[in-house]
């Protein structure tokens, strides 16, 4: 796991290089290990050996302006493109595995984000057709996998990543992103000057590149507390989509979607055959992402999914180290003193003889945590967060690498409460008008006129979110609506927890690796059969709660190797008790913070509609933790990216303590 950058020019003229650096030291957390760049002199002809590029690791010269760069070039600065890494070493920790990385022989160069599962295979399959190799890193075998297939190599890349790649023969950038989005790729194009890098921040480095609020963004973020596609929410600043890849050539852009979910209703082959080959996958998949060169742990919640990772891993890792974030609910509410699973995760690390350590995360760990939160996510997505920014850093004082559960409720049928609203459906209108209502999580159409400003209202020059939710949806033709329904999960909800995984493990410099989301698992847990996926009848307590009647054969496979307590668990979330919290420890703080004139002032929301949701809350009427949440959050989105407040200035500012310890 790393952070790649890159800048150049469609039309061949000179690039702020000098930015190049910047660029990449804002990403530091995504790469401690190293760093390197390498600047092009891009002609018309052919790659040629002579004065094609020139390379740096650390010692790039000290330029904070275009005239400096030049100068520090002796006048020959003028290049055209420029590519930078941030590396955290995984995979071969020697200098061989120093990106920007080349073959030389062929002018192909790549800085790469990710880890390839399967590189061992298509290394010996590429060293039998010739190949031959300097190092032991999966990513050098994208190099010559693309020599090989070009283009197509991508679809035989099993594993998570975004990468930029440079092919001097045919003078063509290529950027990609993996099948399911597990690894981030942000770029801008502005006056023929493309802008690319993992993070947003690092393209706010460059001179000219401003960040300012995207309205459509704006509306969908507070519609679906999620943005769909390409939008992010800063103006013309892109995210490049899951299982797509751009080439840049010949003056142009385009852009071409090389992978698409299909979930299908395949033939029924009874239940037993789909037990024991999910068992031989899920072996085979575990021990495919253990390979490591650098110590291996696991997020261990208490539920199925990290309990069947923790059970399949710990028989390859003697003392797998595990951990576990957990909440105080000694003021909890209802239902939410279910939220601690401690107790579940200690019983499986029991099991399972795991090194298991955990954390108790408080009221008061929201204020003190948010604003770095914030600045790592950059692009708001989905859920209360920070919990996970706590446990990532947890992990990481142990580990560099740690598996972690997204993907396998969006594959395996793991919200059965959202299928059983649309089990009556006749029709694809009245699917789509359900399902749009249901994932309408935050403001409901009606409700905008009441939330939004009329300044905000107008900006949105007749725009509606569910222009956003049909693109989506049109894309499945699917007739059964509960495979319809997975599809939007994966594509929507799923990227979005996938965004959240990879910038808080990544602000900790933690690799976190996703098992479920194995391209063999996946391509063959989409083709189950539904009924397969839910049932309400394998125990008797799912008649009465739909959550039991999810993955149910994820369930009956693990069956043996989970112990029945966890197997006949409802689904529990990663998620603390806010609803409680809201009402009682951070009544204040929000405040302080959505209600604040300066918060009010910046004309978006009005304050009636916002008092009426906290005096809601507050008083048990309605749960409006998500909004607040989503609040808190924009507002200090703003402070960071639009105000332009300095984290480091805002740590010692949320108590007259300091800064929390480690952030």
């Amino acid at each position: 796991m790393c952070g790649i950058a890159g800048l150049y020019h469609l039309n061949r003229k000179t690039v702020p290089a000098y930015a190049l650096k910047s660029m990449c030291d804002v990403m530091r957390h995504r790469g401690p290990d190293d760093e390197g760049y390498v600047f092009f002199h891009v002609r018309d002809e052919p790659y040629k050996y002579e004065g094609y590029w020139v390379e740096f690791a650390q010692n790039v010269p000290a330029a904070k302006s275009r005239e400096e760069w030049d100068h520090a070039f002796n006048g020959n600065g003028d290049f055209n493109l420029a590519l930078g890494h941030r590396r955290l070493s995984i995979i071969d920790l020697t200098p061989t595995g120093h990106q920007p990385m080349s073959n030389r022989a062929n002018g192909l160069w790549i800085t790469f984000n990710g880890e390839i599962y399967n590189f061992k295979e298509l290394r010996q399959q590429l060293k039998e057709t010739g190949h031959s190799f300097f190092s032991q890193s999966d990513t050098e075998v994208i190099i010559h996998l693309y020599e090989e297939y070009g283009l197509e190599a991508l679809n035989r890349l099993n594993g998570i990543f975004a990468f930029a790649l440079w092919d001097g023969q045919k003078n063509r950038l290529i950027l990609a992103r993996d099948r399911y989005g597990a690894k981030p790729l942000y770029y801008t194009v502005q006056n023929n000057l493309l802008i690319f890098a993992s993070e947003i921040k690092a393209l706010l480095e460059v001179e000219g590149v401003q960040a300012r609020l995207n309205h459509r963004a704006l509306i969908d973020y507070f519609t679906f507390q999620n943005t769909f596609d390409d939008l992010t929410l800063f103006e013309d600043i892109h995210l490049l989509e899951a299982g797509h890849y751009l080439v840049i050539e010949d003056n142009q852009i385009s852009k071409k979607q090389f992978w698409d979910f299909r979930f299908e209703e395949g033939p029924d082959e009874g239940e037993s055959f789909y037990t024991n080959r999910i068992q031989e996958l899920f072996s085979q998949v575990i021990k495919r992402q253990l390979i490591s060169d650098v110590p291996v742990g696991s997020y261990l919640s208490g539920g199925l999914d990290s309990g069947s990772i923790t059970a399949f891993a710990s028989k390859i890792i003697p003392r797998l180290m595990t951990f576990t974030g957990g909440f105080d609910v000694a003021t909890a509410v209802s239902i939410e003193n279910f939220f601690d699973e401690r107790d579940k995760a200690e019983l499986i690390s029991r099991k399972f003889g795991t090194e298991h350590y955990q954390m108790v995360i408080h009221a008061g760990d929201l204020e003190w945590a948010l604003p770095n939160v914030i600045w790592h996510m950059e692009d708001l997505r989905v859920g209360m967060s920070y919990p996970h920014y706590y446990l990532s850093r947890l992990a990481s004082k142990f580990v560099k690498v740690v598996l972690a559960g997204p993907g396998g409720d969006e594959t395996l049928g793991g919200y059965p409460w959202r299928y059983d609203l649309i089990k009556g459906c006749r029709t694809c209108g009245e699917f789509e008008r359900i399902s749009y209502q249901y994932w309408s999580r935050l403001i409901k159409d009606e409700d905008k006129k009441n939330f939004f400003t009329s300044q905000v209202l107008q900006s949105f020059d007749g725009y509606s979110p569910l222009e956003s939710f049909k693109k989506i949806m049109n894309k499945d033709v699917n007739s059964n609506f509960i495979k319809k329904a997975l599809y939007f999960d994966a594509k929507t909800f799923l990227h979005g927890i996938l965004v959240v995984e990879d910038k808080l493990s990544m602000a900790h410099s933690l690799e976190s690796r996703v098992p479920f989301l194995d391209n063999e698992l996946v391509d063959f847990t989409t083709s189950i059969p539904t009924k397969y996926l839910i049932n309400d009848s394998w125990i008797k307590s799912a008649n009465n709660d739909v959550n039991l009647s999810g993955k149910y054969i994820f369930r009956r496979a693990m069956e043996g190797t989970l112990p029945k307590v966890i197997l006949e668990n409802r689904k529990q979330g990663f998620s603390a008790p806010e609803q409680s919290w809201y009402m009682q420890r951070l009544v204040n703080y929000i405040k302080n913070v959505i209600l604040s004139e300066r918060s009010l002032n910046r004309g978006y929301f009005k304050r009636q509609y916002i008092e009426k949701v906290l005096e809601e809350h507050t008083a048990g009427k309605m749960n409006h933790r998500l909004l607040i949440w989503s609040l808190l959050s924009f507002e200090w989105w703003n402070r960071i990216f639009i105000d332009g407040e300095k984290i480091e200035d805002i740590r010692g500012l949320n108590s007259g303590h300091g800064a929390p310890p480690g952030i």
